[in-house]
């Protein structure tokens, strides 16, 4: 596929990029060559191949959640300068 000036310009500008005259004509360049690859792997046989997601199988590699005590609030509100026993209170930023 042959990857005109304008094409590279609409690119771009949905990339919202800004190509100089010399960028424009390395990226043409290298997006025939995406093209001309995507052509090759276009004529491979898939044909019994079960389409993946990933190249390496996944897992969920999440921990199981588990019930821990919290800290003490009269301790963590200990330190504040300003507090009701319940929260920190702080000096009122936005009207």
């Amino acid at each position: 596929m042959n990857i005109g000036m304008d094409m590279v310009d609409y690119i771009a500008e949905l990339s919202r990029l800004e190509l100089q005259a010399g960028e424009k004509q390395a990226m043409t360049a290298q997006l025939e060559q995406i093209i001309a690859y995507m052509d090759v792997l276009n004529k491979l046989d898939t044909t019994g191949v079960e389409p993946m997601s990933h190249v390496f199988p996944v897992k969920n590699v999440l921990r199981e959640d588990q019930v821990s005590p919290s800290q003490d609030r009269a301790a963590l509100l200990a330190g504040s300068p300003a507090g009701d026993k319940e929260a920190f209170l702080v000096p009122k930023a936005v009207e």
